[in-house]
Parts: C-alpha cells; structure tokens; sequence
C-alpha cells in the first residue's frame, strides 16, 4: 500500500466521527423547523378572531399582525442571508430557530397590539433565511439528480403543518387562549434548535461574503424564477384566503367541517411535494410548467366544483398539490444563481410571500366588486397562467449554469451524499428520498 493509500485509509476510519448521521434524520430536523414555521403562519389566520377580541381591536386591524409576519419574511430573507454569508450553515440553523422562538414567545407575552406587531415582525424574520439555509444542507447531502426531492422533504413539515400543526393550535387556542398557541409554536422551535444541534452536519465558516451574495441580484434568471414564484403561487393564495367563507356562503357546510377542507388541503400540498420533486430531478423546469397549468385548471374549476362538498374537496386536493412548486423553483435557484447560494435560495421564500400577498389582494377586489365568492378561482387561475408566461421566459432561457455553480459542483460538498447512486432497488425503497 502507498503512502497516500494509507493515508487516505486512516482519513476513511475516522471519517465517522464528523460524517453525518442518517439522511432521514438529518431531513427530519430540518422538516421540524418547517413544522414550526408553517404552524404559525397558517394558524395565526385562524386565531385572529381570538387575539383580535383579546387586545381590544377589530379583525381588519388585527390582520396588520399578519401583515407584519409577511413583510418579516420579505426583508429578512435577503437581509440575513447576505449578513450571514461568512458563518456556517449549522450555526445559522441554530440562530435562526432561536430567534424564530423568541418572536413567537414574545408575541405569546405581548400585552398590547403594538408589541403584538413587532413580535409578529421578527417571528418572520428568520423564516425565508431558514428555508434557504436548511434547503442547502439538504441539496448538498444528496446525489445532483435527487436535490429537488431532498428540498421537498424539507417542505414537508410546512405542509404537513397545514394537516396537524394548525388544528392543533387552533384547538389549544380555543381551549387554553391564544397566547398558548404561540407558546406551542416557541417550543416546536427550541425543538428544532436542539434536533440540530444534535444531528445538523457540521461544516465551516462560510467562504462566501455579502458582495458575492449580492451578485445574485445582477442575474436575470434569478429575477425571473423569483418572478414565477411571486405570480404563479398568488393564485392559490387567492383561494385558500377565503377559502372558509366561500365554504359558508357558497358550498353551505357547517363551520365544524371547515377544518377537514383545510386538511384536505394539507394533505394535496403534503402528497405534492412527496411525489412531483421525483419528476422534477428528471425535468425540472417542464416539470414547472405543469403544474402550473395543472394550478391554472384546478383554479378555473373552483367556481364549477363550489356548489358541491364532495367536488369542492376533490378541487382544494389538487390546487393544495400545486405547492410543490415552491420545492421545483428552489431548486432552479439553486442552478441559477452562481455563488449566491444562500441569497437566491432565501429570497424564494420572500417571493411566496410577495405572492401571500398580491393573492389575497387581488380576490378580495373582485369580492368587493360583486363578483362573489368563487371569483377569487378565475383571479387565482389568471395569475398561474401569467406565471406560466413567466416560465416561457425562463424556459427560453436555458444556457449553461453560470459559472460560480459548475465550480461548486466540482468541489466537494459540505457532506458525502448520504444516498450513493450505486445503490439497489430494495436499498432504495427503504431510503425516505429514494
């Protein structure tokens, strides 16, 4: 044996002591900090009403609160991205979490609106950094043709967070008040800080800094796949806003079975990121542009299937199916944006939340124009086709990865893929990812 093969053999024996553990393990923590995050962004919508009576102001004004979350989410996504590009991704991991718990345990403690505002604000600090950083470790763990699936199962916990996070809060509220469903999301946070810490694969400082992460702004494929996401995702935000009256006032349910339509909901947005990512690791951009059309048409149908409990259901399942393509976009970032990884991958989230918005603000001014409840699915369809548009663009658009990218494929990633490409079906069927 040579030098160099003893050499490496004894950097092989105590490789285990740094390697990380088990893929599944590894995505779980990661998922936990989604769960968290997904929770409290869903569930404050439904306790407004709770928290609104509790500080003495109208529900309008109390929807500033959600406001506040979103613009939280816009502005700290680019910001601590750029600021944290010379520190390691588990250390941001932990400090974001962190922070993410003691917004949320400050708005749990807040004794008036204006306290409840700022809580509000940097709870949703942390959230795009959060789902960029944790979306990174993911990719770099895996072989290059499974990183969407890995990215999916990170949105996992957002969107199972739809199906037992937010009723869950919701119940606590009712029960126990408000203020402890926000001390539940704090916990679910110091959770995911401590599954981290346990199992997140350590790495170095980074090698990145704020001017490199601000090259990613100068890319035009960087501004149009942030552009897909914006206008594409506003339509199915359009519809789940007012999803809950348009079930009272149109489909003519009971209150008591709203939460099984938004849990249907959850359940179409989990399956969705389970399943597509393995037909976007094969195609990633036509994979897009599905769904977008698929988006488009179950949008279009929303008026159609309203009147009917069992159509409408079958509907929310498949608009909830289209949130996959926050998994697919976050991957095109990943191919597009050079040596501002860490930027490109956190500003996908203040797009999903530039699309909270513009979603919701575009179905209500149909409503208030009289043209009913189930308009918002027409408005909603409208926006997913202008996003496919966008998609055409990007589609066009299809050179080689800038170089920044091709020189961090080639050099080594922050862990050895946990998922070796030579393994056997039988192997396979038993990975999460596979």
């Amino acid at each position: 044996m040579t030098t160099s093969s003893q050499a490496a053999s004894r950097r092989a024996k105590s490789a285990p002591a740094s390697a990380p553990p088990r893929l599944a393990i590894v995505l779980f923590s990661l998922a936990m900090g989604g769960f968290a995050i997904g929770t409290t962004e869903f569930a404050s919508m439904s306790l407004l009403p709770f928290f609104a009576t509790d500080l003495g102001i109208d529900e309008p004004t109390a929807g500033h609160a959600i406001s506040a979350y979103a613009l939280g989410v816009v502005l700290g996504a680019p910001l601590i991205a750029v600021l944290g590009a010379r520190f390691a991704r588990r250390t941001q991991l932990l400090a974001l979490m962190a922070v993410f718990a003691l917004g949320n345990a400050l708005t749990a403690l807040a004794p008036g609106y204006g306290a409840m505002i700022a809580a509000r604000f940097l709870s949703g600090l942390p959230h795009g950094a959060y789902f960029g950083i944790a979306a990174l470790v993911a990719a770099s763990l895996v072989p290059q043709h499974r990183r969407s699936q890995a990215v999916g199962q990170i949105m996992l916990g957002l969107t199972s967070a739809t199906i037992i996070g937010v009723p869950l809060a919701n119940l606590i509220g009712q029960a126990a008040g408000w203020r402890a469903s926000f001390g539940l999301v704090s916990v679910l946070a110091l959770l995911t800080v401590l599954l981290c810490a346990l199992f997140a694969p350590r790495d170095q400082a980074g090698k990145s800094d704020p001017l490199r992460e601000l090259g990613a702004l100068r890319s035009g494929r960087v501004w149009i796949t942030l552009a897909i996401g914006a206008i594409g995702f506003g339509g199915m935000f359009a519809v789940y806003t007012y999803l809950a009256t348009t079930l009272i006032e149109v489909t003519k349910v009971s209150t008591a079975v709203i939460p099984f339509f938004l849990a249907v909901f959850g359940i179409g947005a989990t399956l969705g990121n389970l399943f597509v990512p393995r037909f976007a690791d094969r195609a990633l951009m036509p994979t897009a542009g599905v769904i977008l059309l698929f988006a488009a048409v179950a949008l279009l149908a929303f008026p159609l299937a309203a009147g009917n409990p069992w159509l409408l259901a079958a509907d929310i399942f498949a608009i909830g199916a289209s949130v996959s393509l926050g998994a697919i976009l976050q991957t095109r970032l990943m191919d597009v944006a050079g040596d501002a990884q860490a930027l490109a991958a956190a500003l996908n989230h203040s797009a999903f939340n530039t699309a909270n918005a513009l979603g919701p603000f575009l179905g209500g001014l149909a409503i208030r124009e009289g043209l009913g409840w189930t308009s918002t699915g027409p408005v909603g369809a409208a926006l997913a086709l202008l996003g496919f548009l966008i998609w055409i663009i990007a589609w066009r658009d299809t050179g080689p990865a800038p170089a920044g990218i091709i020189a961090q494929r080639e050099a080594a990633p922050l862990a050895p893929p946990l998922a070796p490409d030579h393994r056997s079906r039988s192997a396979s069927a038993c990975d999460p990812v596979a």
